[in-house]
């Protein structure tokens, strides 16, 4: 399912190319590295947040029983058949998981007509989760970010109309003044301090759930050094409007929504030794990553030590929904019919 608005973005840009996730320009979305961001431990940038507050925002204690969903791309059939499979929901939507966490990478939107359902059906299930004694966390991604900068190249005709009449949405902000009126509604309710900006800003960039972290495409040692939690506290602020400029560091090409150095089907002794240090630097054992599509499945590398769930199970992709099963040390591929 291409896109209908391959073309559209906030500032006044006509963006082309919708064949493969590409980073904004720069006029929309700053590109430089990762490296160019990072502060020094102890710096400036440092102070006022210790190395305790920081994993209080990203760290949650271990949980006996985790699922993990990769990419959903807004295709809610195959959203729907990854939380059975992960005995998480019934036939009517609810939760019937108990106590089980299930954590999703992130891109739960663009590509599909389903972006609204989805992201309202994981705010449900979040609240019936808890209530269960369970947890549902659903992480942010490239695409939710670049919604949020007004990036609307993946987004498709349906899922546009689908924004049209929320609540709450600012249809004379001056930054929509040049886009088309097709997509002025989900524009509107992407913008920092926007409705749905607001939604997604309650998730994380990056989380950690025992000794298993989670990020849409990967956690760097340079990610770990200029601190977790602050990645995942500036993003927040962005998106709700508290702050100007969306955080560098995390929509960097190396960032934790964008790098592609875990994707790779062979991992170098390279790969696997930034691996190891990003993931000592957590305290961590594993990572979970989407982002890049395993056609033949959920894949992994570094003997266990990264595991990749972007199955391309949404309509777009052709793939088939799968879900990684995490149960104490045990790690297993659940794949679905």
């Amino acid at each position: 399912m291409r896109s209908v608005s391959c073309a559209l973005a906030l500032c006044g840009l006509w963006l082309v190319g919708c064949d493969s996730d590409r980073r904004p320009p720069a006029a929309s979305s700053p590109a430089s590295a990762t490296s160019a961001a990072v502060a020094a431990p102890g710096s400036a940038a440092q102070q006022g947040s210790s190395a305790e507050e920081d994993r209080a925002a990203f760290a949650l204690p271990a949980v006996p029983k985790l699922i993990a969903l990769g990419d959903l791309h807004g295709d809610l059939a195959a959203t729907r058949a990854a939380l059975k499979l992960a005995g998480a929901i019934d036939d009517q939507d609810h939760w019937v998981g108990g106590t089980l966490t299930v954590v999703q990478n992130g891109d739960q939107i663009d590509r599909g007509d389903q972006d609204r359902a989805i992201l309202e059906l994981f705010e449900r299930l979040a609240d019936e989760a808890r209530a269960a004694g369970g947890a549902v966390h659903a992480l942010n991604g490239n695409h939710e970010l670049m919604n949020a900068q007004g990036d609307l190249r993946y987004v498709t005709e349906g899922a546009m109309k689908d924004f049209e009449g929320v609540g709450g949405l600012d249809l004379r902000n001056p930054r929509l003044a040049s886009m088309p009126q097709v997509g002025r509604a989900r524009a509107a309710a992407f913008l920092p301090g926007g409705p749905y900006a607001r939604k997604i800003a309650d998730r994380k960039v990056i989380l950690m759930v025992g000794d298993t972290v989670f990020a849409h495409a990967g956690v760097l040692p340079t990610h770990v050094r200029y601190g977790i939690g602050k990645m995942n506290r500036e993003t927040a602020a962005w998106l709700e409007g508290q702050s100007a400029s969306p955080p560098a560091a995390v929509l960097a090409e190396d960032g934790p929504v964008w790098t592609r150095r875990y994707g790779s089907k062979e991992l170098g002794a390279d790969d696997c030794e930034v691996l190891g240090r990003a993931l000592d630097g957590m305290g961590a054992k594993r990572m979970v990553v989407g982002h890049t599509v395993q056609k033949e499945g959920i894949t992994s590398g570094c003997d266990g030590r990264v595991w990749r769930v972007d199955v391309g199970m949404s309509a777009y992709y052709g793939g088939k929904p799968a879900v990684l099963e995490i149960a104490g040390e045990a790690v297993k591929a659940v794949k679905g019919d």
